[in-house]
């Protein structure tokens, strides 16, 4: 499942939304890292409805413009469900890989550094390096 596509399905778990709502709830949601473009949007929302995770809730006239309202299916939910602990298990196995490093006590070396006991070479330029 892609970003924009979990975050379309998040934005719709708890009621309906027009387009322009998801977009606001999407980058809400996102802490701003995500901003769909209204092309995007509507790609996303085509594709999710042909999945069959959203479906058209209704439609509004409002100031003269049509509004559509998506909602999430059963299968929507679940696929939500099914994504958002997915990503909860990786983040679990991330964070206990860093904790199991720092654990263990071996310092990081600097990328500079050549293999253990090896001085990095000389930069280009300075004292000893090439003129």
């Amino acid at each position: 499942m892609t970003r924009a596509a979990f975050f379309v399905l998040t934005a719709l778990a708890d009621q309906p939304r027009h387009g322009y709502g998801i977009l606001r709830e999407v980058e809400e949601l996102s802490d701003g890292e995500v901003r769909l473009r209204v092309g995007t949007l509507y790609g996303v929302l085509d594709r999710l409805t042909a999945d069959g995770l959203i479906v058209l809730d209704r439609e509004e006239v409002r100031q003269g413009r049509l509004r559509r309202y998506y909602r999430l299916t059963d299968e929507g939910v679940t696929a939500l469900d099914a994504e958002a602990e997915r990503m909860a298990a990786g983040a679990g196995a991330a964070k206990r890989r860093i904790a199991e490093g720092r654990n263990a006590g071996a310092p990081a070396r600097p990328a500079a550094e050549g293999p253990a006991g090896l001085e990095p070479p000389t930069p280009p330029g300075l004292a000893g390096g090439y003129a």
